[in-house]
């Protein structure tokens, strides 16, 4: 073969190869792409690394787009089901976790309140505004001169500074008196019993403090229930890493992350607090939020059958009970006795939200604060005879003194 020939058969074949190196790179990335071949390997278990997603078995790879952060992505779901809201609850509702605020100073905003409840068939609400002395009577002023002492009931506050000798006899003296002025209960007891409370010589109060002892016998002699919140959820004790599910919640309010440094850890304090119930058999407690605990049921059960003289109530948690619908819905029929209505903040839009979880079967939608949780809702379908309890009948069973409904 002539050389000249060789020559141009060699340069065919070079420029051949490197196209088909070109093609296979490109083949490559492609691959990639589309989550083929290519990317980071991992083992059984391991996580990807920052910046990859797991698209096959062992394998993660980068998005080819820069992603959105977690506050501007806001997917549009593709799913059509039925919807059923519910504005107004099928039964008249006591809200147990109300905190109607300044509602309370006059009678105008006192009637528009009313206003707003009658929408919602919450027939009343339950003051839980840690109101004392001079505010409980003035609040009860304003209730009994107007057309809606059947639709408000007050909650007697009680203050945990400087506790120490003398302390109880000038906290119960006060219970005395707020009970005669009207006060059906007590709480709602703030988190800060526990995590910024401190006794007269600065220490730290414990929820399980002796010298609490006697004002929570005095509750029982009195006969009232006692309201009372205790720590924060879980997450907010816990670094707020990509692994915490309240990274947003946590990263917008600074107030809701609590460090080592800064408060004793989320099962001390329920520790202390359960320690204290089980000193007081013959008080009645109602616990704020399903314990902190609504995202571990078998938990929160456990927790009722151990504490008898305990219930709980669902205020602001509708979050974890809408993502379990079936867990939630056994748990809610087999302890129908033990958990209350209760809503905490009052915006009378967010109401119909727990009125659908309860009520319907409807599937997939949203929750109303998407920083509480990015997830959705599902309906429990509660039964009529639950709905009832959980209203407003274990209400009024636990809070003698209550406005007939």
């Amino acid at each position: 073969m002539p050389a000249r020939r060789l020559l141009q058969l060699l340069a065919v074949s070079v420029i051949l190869t490197a196209v088909f190196l070109v093609q296979s790179l490109a083949d490559g990335t492609s691959a990639q792409g589309r989550g083929g071949r290519g990317g980071t390997s991992i083992q059984p278990g391991q996580e990807c690394p920052a910046g990859t997603t797991e698209t096959r078995p062992g394998t993660c790879q980068a998005p080819e787009f820069p992603p959105p952060s977690i506050v501007d992505y806001r997917p549009h779901s593709t799913l059509v089901t039925a919807a059923h809201p519910v504005p107004k609850a099928k039964f008249p509702v006591v809200d147990f976790h109300g905190h109607p605020q300044g509602r309370l100073n006059s009678a105008d905003s006192l009637a528009t309140m009313v206003a707003a409840l009658d929408a919602l068939n919450v027939r009343v609400m339950i003051s839980a505004d840690n109101l004392s002395g001079t505010r409980l009577e003035q609040a009860m002023t304003t209730v009994k001169a107007s057309p809606y002492a059947n639709r408000v009931a007050i909650f007697a506050g009680i203050g945990f500074n400087a506790v120490g000798p003398g302390w109880a006899e000038k906290a119960i003296a006060q219970l005395e008196a707020d009970v005669k002025a009207g006060a059906v209960g007590v709480g709602e007891i703030s988190k800060s019993l526990g995590i910024g409370a401190r006794r007269g010589d600065g220490t730290r109060l414990h929820i399980d403090d002796p010298d609490l002892d006697p004002i929570w016998d005095a509750c029982a002699r009195l006969n009232l229930t006692v309201f009372i919140h205790t720590a924060d959820p879980q997450e907010f004790f816990e670094p707020i890493d990509m692994h915490n599910e309240r990274w947003l919640e946590l990263s917008l309010f600074a107030d809701r992350r609590y460090p080592p440094e800064r408060a004793p850890r989320f099962e001390e304090l329920l520790a202390e607090r359960d320690r204290m119930i089980k000193k007081h058999p013959k008080t009645r407690f109602v616990i704020a939020h399903l314990n902190w605990l609504g995202n571990d049921l078998q938990r929160l059960s456990k927790w009722l059958d151990d504490n008898p003289n305990a219930s709980t109530e669902v205020g602001a948690v509708l979050y974890d009970l809408g993502r379990q619908p079936r867990a939630a819905h056994d748990f809610l029929v087999k302890y129908q006795d033990r958990v209350l209505f209760g809503k905490d903040a009052f915006e009378p839009n967010e109401y119909p939200y727990y009125w659908r979880v309860f009520e319907t079967k409807d599937e997939y939608f949203d929750y109303y604060r998407d920083y509480h949780a990015f997830w959705k809702l599902y309906g429990l379908d509660l039964p009529d005879d639950v709905l009832k309890k959980l209203y407003y009948q274990n209400a009024v069973r636990l809070v003698p003194g209550l406005p007939k409904i």
